[in-house]
């Protein structure tokens, strides 16, 4: 009867060992529960923000990339317009890279067409006083070489100069440019107004650049009476 007594009292607690051990497991379940409801909120909280700050860093690298985008495109259309106007310019400096020269042949041959003016003038006047005479001389003959001889020197000078493109403006029947004409005085004329009548000095154009102005006389129209 002892026996059983002692099997007893072990059967008992051994029960409430049991039962102690569910009563301590139901108590600590609930707080489990909540440390992981709040563990999920927390890392849900940390995943958005995450996401957040790389959007805006999205954002940022797309708005730096727009504007090297918009620097880089200025830099090619500035250094295109410059490579352009640095054609044009060297393109003109070879097209009046002879301006200089021109210039300061020009009285060269304002100096031939005075000396054939003259020549001109002096056989004219020989010519009248030997047939006033009644003989003719070899003077005149000599004059007349000579002018031939000057007017093919002002004539092949006046070639060279076509050849680089400086050519004479026109002036005698021309109506007056003040972008290639100097008037020096107006004068009635049988002409219509503004037409030039007489050219002091002639003028000369290299390609579509004015190197000198004609100097001319300018026609007022024909005189009332």
């Amino acid at each position: 009867m002892a026996t059983n007594a002692s099997n007893r009292q072990t059967d008992h607690a051994v029960a409430d060992a049991a039962l102690e051990s569910v009563a301590a497991e139901h108590r600590t379940q609930p707080r489990s529960a909540n440390d992981a409801a709040t563990q999920a909120r927390s890392a849900s909280e940390g995943t958005g923000s995450k996401f957040g700050s790389t959007d805006k860093k999205l954002a940022e690298l797309e708005r730096e990339a727009r504007e090297a985008n918009d620097r880089a495109l200025r830099s090619h259309a500035e250094l295109e317009n410059y490579r352009k106007r640095a054609q044009r310019e060297l393109a003109d400096e070879r097209k009046y890279a002879v301006v200089p020269f021109v210039r300061d042949l020009l009285p060269v041959v304002d100096n031939l067409e005075r000396a054939i003016d003259a020549a001109n003038v002096q056989i004219n006047t020989t010519l009248a006083r030997s047939a006033s005479e009644g003989n003719v001389g070899t003077t005149t003959s000599d004059l007349s070489h000579l002018l031939d001889g000057v007017k093919m020197v002002a004539t092949q000078l006046e070639s060279v100069l076509k050849q680089h493109e400086a050519v004479r403006i026109e002036t005698v029947g021309t109506a007056f440019d003040p972008n290639f004409h100097q008037a020096l005085a107006q004068e009635p004329s049988d002409q219509p107004a503004g037409t030039i009548t007489r050219a002091a000095q002639s003028g000369y154009k290299l390609h579509d650049r004015v190197i000198r102005p004609a100097q001319v006389f300018v026609s007022m129209g024909p005189t009332t009476k």
